[in-house]
C-alpha cells in the first residue's frame, strides 16, 4: 500500500471527542497498510477568537504579526491529534510547515506554496509513525511564518500529497462530497460520485465552499486525485481527478452560488481608449481582484462601467475608483452589497447550443432580474438581488434536472 495524506478541518477537530475519533479514523486507515500523512486545521472558531484577539490589541495589526499569531492555532490541533493517535497506541509525530519545510512566497495572509520538502515526512514514515502536520501555513525566503489564506489546509495536503506521490488526498469536512447545489438551499440535491477538475475549478471559484480553489489547481496540476468526504461518517465522498472519468451525458453538473459580492458602477465615464485600464490597474495596484466587468453602450461619449469585487474588498474599491473621479471625469461611483452571483458549471457545455437560453428562460420564468452575465467554455453566470438567491438556485437546479 502506498501512501495516504489526510486533511481534517475545524469542525473534525473541535473537541476532545472529536479529536479523539479523528485519531481512531486515521490508525483504522493506517491498519489496512496505509502510510498516513495528516493535516489538520485550527479547531473551529479559533482563528476567528484569534482575530479577534489581534484587533483588541493593535487597530491595525501587521501582516506578519498577524501570520505569526494565527498559526498557533494549527499547532493545537496538530499536538492534540498527536497525543490521542499515541494514547490510542499508535505512533505519531506533529509538525509545523517549517519543521516539514514548505516553502511559500514573501506574501502574509494570502502566501503561495512555491516547494514542500519531502525527507523529513518519508523519514518519520519508514519509522511508522503518522505524521501530522499544520496546514495552513509556510515559511517566506526570511523563515518568517505565513499563512494561506482562509482554506488553506486544503492547499496544504494537496500540495503535500504532489511531493509525496501520494495515492490518494482525503479532505474530510463537515459535508459528505460534492453536491448538485447547496442541499441547505436546495433539498433535493445530489451528491456527485465524481467530478473533474475542470468543473470543480470552475464551481470552487464560483461560490462552492467545499474545497478551497488553490488545492483543486494544483490537483489538477499533479494528477492528485482528491476525495472528498465527511468526517462524521464511513460514506464515501466525490471523487475530483481527470475528466475522463466524470459523469457521463450531463450538459450541466452543478449549480454555484455567492452571495458575498458586491457590485461597483462608475457613472458617465468617457468612452475612450485606456479608460477601462486606468480604472483597473488602479484596483489591481491596491490589491483589489475584480471578476464580473460590464460597459453599457455608450450615448453622447459617455458609458458605464460596472464591475464586481468579493464583498471585503467594496469599501476598498470604492475609495480607489471614488479618488479617480476628477481623473476621470464620472459623475458618480455607485456601491451595492445586495448583489449575489448564481452560476451553472459543466464541460458539456462546449459541445451544446441553447444552454445559456434554457439558463435565462428558467430565470425569467420566476421573474428574476439580470443584472450581469458572464461566461467561459464551462460555465454560465449572472448577478442578480442577493433576494432572489435561493429561488435562482432551484429554478436552474430543476431546469436541468440535476435532481436525476
Amino acid at each position: 500500500m502506498g501512501i495516504i495524506v489526510q486533511k481534517y478541518g475545524g469542525t473534525s477537530v473541535a473537541d476532545a471527542t472529536r479529536v479523539r475519533n479523528v485519531a481512531e479514523r486515521i490508525l483504522y486507515t493506517q491498519s489496512k497498510g496505509h502510510q498516513m500523512v495528516v493535516v489538520v486545521s485550527a479547531p473551529a472558531g479559533k482563528t476567528d477568537e484569534l482575530l479577534a484577539l489581534a484587533k483588541g490589541v493593535a487597530k491595525n495589526p501587521t501582516s506578519r504579526e498577524v501570520d505569526m499569531l494565527l498559526a498557533t492555532g494549527e499547532q493545537i490541533s496538530i499536538s492534540l491529534l498527536a497525543m490521542a493517535i499515541n494514547d490510542l497506541g499508535g505512533k505519531a509525530i506533529s509538525l509545523t510547515a517549517a519543521q516539514v519545510g514548505i516553502k511559500t512566497d514573501n506574501i502574509h495572509q494570502r502566501a503561495k506554496i512555491k516547494e514542500v520538502a519531502s525527507t523529513r515526512i518519508l523519514d518519520e514514515l519508514a519509522k511508522d509513525q503518522v505524521v501530522i502536520v499544520a496546514g495552513f501555513q509556510g515559511i517566506n525566503s526570511q523563515n518568517d511564518i505565513t499563512t494561506l489564506g482562509r482554506g488553506g489546509s486544503d492547499t496544504t495536503a494537496v500540495a503535500l500529497a504532489a511531493a509525496l506521490n501520494a495515492d490518494m488526498c482525503e479532505i474530510f469536512t463537515d459535508v459528505d462530497g460534492v453536491y448538485t447545489a447547496d442541499p441547505r438551499l436546495v433539498p433535493n440535491a445530489r451528491k456527485l460520485k465524481e467530478i473533474s477538475y475542470d468543473e470543480m475549478l470552475e464551481m470552487a471559484s464560483l461560490g462552492a465552499k467545499v474545497l478551497h480553489l488553490r488545492s483543486v489547481e494544483l490537483g489538477k496540476k499533479y494528477n492528485v486525485p482528491i476525495h472528498v468526504r465527511s468526517s462524521f461518517n464511513e460514506n464515501l465522498g466525490t471523487i475530483v481527478r481527470g475528466g475522463s472519468l466524470m459523469e457521463q451525458g450531463k450538459i450541466v453538473v452543478g449549480v454555484a452560488h455567492d452571495t458575498k459580492i458586491s457590485k461597483l458602477t462608475i457613472s458617465r465615464v468617457e468612452d475612450q481608449p485606456g479608460i477601462a485600464a486606468k480604472i483597473f490597474a488602479k484596483l489591481a495596484e491596491a490589491g483589489v481582484n475584480v471578476d464580473m466587468i460590464v460597459q453599457s453602450a455608450s450615448k453622447e461619449g459617455l458609458a458605464d462601467i460596472s464591475f464586481t469585487v468579493n464583498k471585503e474588498d467594496a469599501i476598498l474599491a470604492e475609495e480607489v475608483t471614488t479618488a479617480m473621479m476628477k481623473e476621470l471625469n464620472a459623475q458618480k461611483v455607485e456601491r451595492d452589497d445586495h448583489k449575489a452571483k448564481v452560476s451553472i458549471v459543466g464541460t458539456g457545455m462546449i459541445s451544446n447550443p441553447g444552454v445559456a437560453a434554457k439558463m435565462f428562460n428558467g430565470l425569467a420564468a420566476e421573474k428574476i432580474n439580470i443584472e450581469m452575465i458572464s461566461t467561459s467554455d464551462i460555465s454560465i453566470s449572472t448577478v442578480i438581488s442577493e433576494n432572489d438567491v435561493e429561488r435562482a438556485v432551484q429554478t436552474l437546479h430543476d431546469v436541468f434536472n440535476l435532481e436525476q
